[in-house]
């Protein structure tokens, strides 16, 4: 087990799998501190995959391998633990529960064909999982719920199931319930409610199986007659109901299999309590993992093109057919380098053969579109960050693949003699920008280097060289997510710091004003000689720029003409006032003088831009702003007050319509200065507990009011 740094690594060769319908792959999902990782160990541990559990706050766990998750006592990464029960492989994908990590539990969900809801019974859920149940519900992706934590003091099964159904719906019913122990607070044991036995746990794992006491029928017997109702709601026999209504008592077999298949088919999701600490339910929940969830067979796979956009046939997950696989996640190990979790969706993947890496259309979050061929040395499974070599991986099986040259997240792995393009998983979109700056030289180019690598290989993370304020901005999902990219830059050697993050304004002419540009000089024998006078005028927003030539008699020459509207254009690049460029203005040339010896090109383009210059000193320039149209997602709840945000941050709400896409909640959409949402990706989550979220886009740049002006100006005028 790679429970301790040292031990990370490549580790001896485990079988591979041959039969897709002998593979499950099963995404943990639950909101920060539910037990998802504690959980995961727990099933390590009872199938004998590692030799004891690991503990989160020890740091020893298989899927928090990652250095900054042992800082953080959670999970910050997707990773992929397989575990073995009764022939069956379980992928198990572990996936943090923070939000600001939301790009590594959509590539869980890619890689996955059914998701497991871990709910702690002492904190319940939070509004974002209540959202992705019905993310997976748009899609049909089977599901089921885990109630874990039943050993902790203020655990309440029955309270966390209530909340379960209001917020997953009916279909949503326990296949268990918990036995209290002797001293009427531990769970001891499981009463099933199909076969009204008993799963004793008192004296370890695995359970002693026994009758029920007489006193448990009466107690559970209102949770079986809906547990089975609700079973055969389900079922494709359309006598069965009426059977079961008329006192018929169907046999357990039956129930069982129509459970399954309406479990597998996303229709049904069974709840199973279990306890990580005590072992309690992990039997029951890993016969569902691998009886009741779909095997890569049954489950539908994303489209494909040619990797010229041309339309492909649809792929089935035959080992046989041709090969398409994805990286849903690349990494970079300090002892084995650049690691990628790989799902094969089609064919088979094995080692020395070469392939196809395709990646398209994620150019602006720093991902060139580029087509290589590569050759992998070698397959593994991996179990948290140890790798297991395998001899090949089959469609439906999740495996590793290190030192590739190209491949990065998201993109598309193929055969040579037919390249393909798997269509994309949805990739959340970055809000909260971060400047950074390198503290030296040498950091410069170690920031270069490593800034690369991460980018490579999270696709939630877009780097922005601003021409305009020469700034280097990464965009993140958050400020945890700022947290760790910064910490794994500096534990790569790079010394840097944060700054302010500047926003990009405009300046302008509100009225016309003139100015006069005088550049004479003498210096070494070689004289300077331009004088010009200018009219600037404001034009229309979105207008561009004007430039008039009103010369008359020659004062200044034809061939300087140019090099004045040069000159004004360089001075507009560089602002007048605050530094911003000059936008939406007429400028007229009307006269000057020039010198027959001495005038120049260089010199009328100074010239220029003094007049320039002086026309702002006496005239009155204005800031623009860029204005943004966002539309924010919230539940009902939060609407009020993200409406008062808003009119504090100087917005104007534009409507609100419900959200189509979800029961009780809101889009607001609203015109907001961008100035103001530069931390509002962190903001609207304290607000709203976690459940809202936005999107941007440019608008159009107003007029920022005098007072903010003046005080941008002023501090322009320090700097």
């Amino acid at each position: 087990m790679a429970q301790k740094n040292q031990d990370k690594g490549v580790a001896g060769a485990v079988p591979a799998v041959s039969d897709p319908g002998r593979v499950r792959n099963v995404v943990l999902v639950g909101h920060s501190g539910a037990g998802k990782t504690s959980l995961v160990e727990a099933l390590l541990a009872v199938t004998g995959t590692v030799s004891r559990a690991g503990s989160v706050t020890e740091g020893t766990t298989v899927c928090d391998s990652d250095p900054a998750s042992v800082k953080q006592q959670r999970s910050v990464a997707l990773a992929c633990a397989p575990v073995t029960h009764e022939g069956i492989k379980v992928n198990l994908l572990d996936t943090p529960g923070y939000a600001d990590f939301v790009g590594e539990l959509r590539a869980g969900l890619r890689a996955a064909d059914a998701a497991l809801f871990v709910v702690s019974s002492v904190d319940g859920m939070d509004a974002a999982t209540a959202a992705l149940w019905e993310e997976c519900a748009a899609v049909d992706m089977p599901r089921a719920v885990a109630i874990c934590r039943l050993d902790h003091q203020r655990a309440d099964f029955e309270e966390t199931l209530a909340e379960c159904q209001r917020v997953f719906g009916d279909n949503v019913l326990p296949l268990y319930l918990p036995l209290h122990g002797d001293d009427g607070q531990s769970v001891a044991g499981l009463i099933g409610l199909i076969t009204q036995r008993v799963f004793d746990y008192s004296a370890g794992f695995p359970p002693t199986v026994r009758d029920p006491d007489a006193e448990h029928l009466p107690l559970i017997q209102e949770s079986r007659n809906a547990l089975l109702e609700g079973i055969i709601a389900e079922s494709e026999d359309e006598t069965l109901m009426e059977r079961y209504l008329e006192g018929e008592d169907i046999e357990t077999s039956v129930i069982i299999e129509d459970l399954e298949k309406a479990v597998a088919r996303g229709h049904f999701y069974p709840v199973i309590p279990v306890c990580a600490e005590t072992r309690v339910g992990l039997d029951a929940l890993l016969e569902v993992l691998t009886s009741g969830f779909p095997s890569p067979l049954e489950h539908p796979l994303p489209a494909v093109a040619g990797v010229d956009g041309s339309p492909r046939e649809p792929l089935t997950c035959d080992p046989d057919g041709p090969l398409v696989a994805e990286v849903v996640k690349t990494t970079i190990d300090s002892y084995v380098g650049r690691v990628s979790l790989v799902r094969v969706f089609s064919g088979t993947l094995r080692p020395e053969s070469v392939v196809h890496v395709s990646g398209h259309g994620m150019s602006e979050r720093g991902h060139p579109d580029h087509d290589n061929d590569e050759r992998f040395a070698h397959l593994y499974s991996p179990l948290g960050s140890t790798l297991r070599e395998v001899s090949a991986c089959v469609a439906g099986d999740i495996c590793a693949i290190t030192k590739s040259t190209s491949a990065e997240t998201g993109d598309t792995i193929s055969g040579k003699d037919n390249p393909l393009l798997i269509e994309p998983w949805e990739m959340p979109e970055p809000l909260l920008p971060v400047a950074i700056v390198a503290k030296t030289r040498s950091d410069e180019d170690a920031l270069a280097k490593n800034l690369g690598r991460l980018v490579a290989g999270d696709p939630t993370m877009r780097l922005e060289r601003n021409a305009e304020t020469h700034q280097l901005v990464l965009w993140c999902m958050g400020e945890a997510h700022a947290d760790v990219v910064l910490d794994r830059l500096k534990s790569g050697g790079v010394d840097l710091d944060t700054e302010p993050v500047k926003v990009a304004l405009r300046e302008t002419f509100v009225a016309a004003s003139k100015g006069h540009g005088r550049h004479v000089k003498q210096s070494g024998g070689h004289g300077q000689y331009a004088v010009c006078d200018i009219e600037v005028a404001p034009l229309p927003r979105g207008s561009g720029f004007e430039f008039v030539d009103k010369i008359v008699g020659g004062v200044v020459p034809h061939n300087y003409i140019p090099s004045v509207e040069k000159g004004v254009r360089a001075q507009m690049e560089r602002g007048i006032v605050a530094g911003h460029q000059v936008v939406d203005v007429r400028v007229t040339l009307f006269d000057g003088k020039a010198h027959s010896v001495d005038s120049s090109d260089a010199a009328f383009q100074t010239a220029g831009a003094l007049a320039l210059r002086e026309a702002a000193e006496h005239g009155q320039v204005a800031l623009l702003e860029p204005v943004d149209e966002v539309t924010i997602r919230v539940p009902d709840a939060f609407v009020g007050a993200v409406m008062s945000d808003l009119s504090g941050r100087r917005g104007r709400v534009l409507g609100t319509e419900p959200d189509p896409g979800g029961h009780e909640r809101t889009l607001v959409r609203a015109e907001v200065p961008a100035t103001e949402l530069v931390r509002y990706a962190v903001e609207l989550r304290a607000m709203t507990s976690g459940a809202g979220t936005f999107n941007r886009v440019f608008a159009r740049y107003d007029q920022m009011p005098t007072h903010l002006a003046e005080s941008v100006k002023k501090e322009h005028a320090k700097t």
